[in-house]
């Protein structure tokens, strides 16, 4: 017969399913990527992705809640660019079926549809040959197929099926995967999660011990501006809570609510009382909560319980909000410090193989407590998730600078007129900085790879250029220098910040800054310890 209706219990085994599918093949999709760096794997960024949306699912047989729920997680989960397509999709397909308790086949085949389409609204200049065209094509390659008869796990190995045979085909979309002879790593990725969720309906139940998909426990807030151990305590806190009478258990079944408002009137104000068959609800303010809580105790249990801590709030509002907020993307204590010193409100770490995901940037956004705020992803695989965080947040107007490396970020935020009262002329001065920046990054290819004629072999020092390899030697010094050959006009250029890597070392630095200054007598090399761990250098030529 197949499967006719997909409901929310169902879902969810799909789903984690799905995801437990997807990192038994983590290291096998992170080792498709062609590129000779080994930063922001995709694999790890997607498993991340929908981790963070199942441990954000409340078991429900209402699939529209689920989706609700599993939507709102992986949005704020999303790390790199495959996380953040990812998302969107599940957000397309959430969107659809918003009002639907349970999937049908009519339901299956649109939220397919208007997920692929949502994800491709997400990137400026959509590439096809990736993840997006697998999910395109799969569906819309079957969708003549598909009539009001089709059971659902039917139509989903039907989609499956589609999308392998497009993913076969990337490698002619895509210069970049024909020369590697690889296949897209997102699109395959993509794949393997609805392998899972099918499995799932065949009753194959493939899990995953080394994922433990408890919610996490919310972080304690730092409130340490507003409110510490000196702070007056005079606004007391929010009570709401409901309680459920009981006519068993010993307790007080005399329950009259006017004697129990004027009992709440003697420990607060601004009290809402009301009786509903056997539930009180309450709101109250009160600087003694736990006499609240006695009083009731002697009539029931509570059903939900709700304390804020109202001086906190008040504080907050107190506090001015700032102009303009920077905030940006780091790896490395030596970029940390440079940026902070530089006047950035907050640092995130970008790490090396974990991209800064969309929550990360929201926290910091309510941080900056800031009118306009400017961020400086500093790394190609953050950007989009740096957009959709800035797309989320209501509280500010934010401007994402799409700075592709740490040299951006650092002469751009250089370029700041802190001291200015014209928010825009300063944005401006920094924009100007990121764009007339040109970086190289050097580093050991961590795979052999070739295009556009270039080729490395694994174990090389390589330079790049705007993220393109541009030279491939057998010592780091020899493979900057030709590299900076590279650079237009690079004999006028006069402006060199050379960042030190993690693992390199002074005496390194020194000879490093002799051979440049002598191949390029015009440009003045600053070395800095930055302390990156994927470049061993970057310069910043301005």
């Amino acid at each position: 017969m197949g499967v006719r209706i997909i409901d929310g219990y169902m879902l969810e085994e799909m789903l984690k399913n799905g995801l437990y599918n997807l990192t038994l093949h983590e290291k096998e999709i992170n080792d498709l990527n062609v590129f000779p760096v080994a930063d922001g794997d995709t694999g790890t960024n997607m498993v991340h992705t929908l981790e963070t949306g199942v441990k954000n699912i409340k078991t429900t047989a209402n699939t529209a809640e689920l989706l609700k729920a599993l939507s709102e997680g992986m949005l704020l989960g999303a790390r790199g660019n495959s996380g953040v397509i990812l998302s969107q999709f599940f957000k397309g397909f959430y969107l659809e079926l918003s009002r639907k308790p349970v999937i049908g086949i009519g339901e299956l085949r649109n939220g397919l549809i208007i997920g692929y389409r949502t994800a491709y609204r997400t990137v400026l200049r959509p590439v096809e040959g990736t993840m997006l065209t697998v999910a395109r094509l799969g569906i819309e390659d079957i969708r003549k197929q598909i009539s009001r008869r089709t059971p659902c796990d039917v139509l989903l190995s039907m989609y499956i099926a589609e999308m392998k045979k497009v993913l076969t085909q990337t490698p002619e979309m895509l210069d970049v995967l024909k020369e590697a002879n690889v296949v897209d790593s997102g699109a395959a990725g993509f794949i393997l999660i609805f392998e899972g969720m099918l499995k799932s309906l065949y009753g194959e139940k493939i899990g995953n011990a080394d994922i433990d998909l408890t919610p996490p426990r919310p972080e304690l807030t730092d409130t340490s501006a507003v409110f510490n151990e000196y702070s007056k305590f005079e606004d007391g806190y929010c009570l709401e809570f409901i309680l459920q009478l009981m006519c068993t258990g010993g307790f007080d079944t005399n329950f009259r609510m006017d004697s129990f408002n004027k009992s709440l009137e003697s420990y607060g104000n601004s009290i809402v009382a009301v009786l509903d068959g056997k539930l009180v609800k309450v709101h109250i303010h009160t600087l003694t909560p736990s006499k609240v809580i006695r009083l009731c105790e002697d009539y029931g249990v509570f059903i939900d319980f709700k304390l804020d801590n109202m001086q906190i709030q008040h504080n907050i509002r107190k506090v001015p909000k700032k102009n303009l907020s920077i905030i940006a993307v780091s790896n490395g204590e030596g970029f940390e410090e440079l940026f902070k010193n530089l006047g950035c409100d907050v640092v995130l770490d970008g790490g090396t193989t974990m991209n800064t995901s969309s929550q990360e940037f929201l926290e910091a956004f309510k941080k900056s407590n800031a009118e306009r705020i400017v961020v400086f992803p500093n790394n190609p695989n953050v950007i989009l998730a740096a957009k959709q965080a800035a797309d989320m947040y209501e509280d500010a107007k934010i401007t994402v600078i799409p700075t592709k490396n740490l040299a951006e970020g650092y002469f751009a935020i250089a370029m700041d007129i802190s001291d200015s009262e014209n928010i825009e002329y300063r944005i401006g001065e920094m924009e100007l900085g990121a764009h007339s920046t040109i970086a190289l990054q050097e580093t050991t290819a961590s795979r052999d790879y070739t295009y556009n004629e270039l080729s490395c072999k694994k174990g090389d020092e390589i330079s790049l250029i705007d993220g393109e390899l541009v030279c491939a030697k057998q010592n780091a010094v020899e493979s900057i220098i030709e590299g900076l050959s590279h650079i237009p006009d690079i004999t006028e250029k006069d402006t060199c910040a050379l960042f030190r890597g993690k693992d390199t070392t002074e005496e390194e630095e020194e000879e490093l800054t002799e051979k440049i200054e002598e191949a390029f007598p015009n440009l003045d090399v600053n070395p800095v310890y930055g302390g990156q761990e994927v470049y061993h250098w970057i310069a910043g030529i301005s």
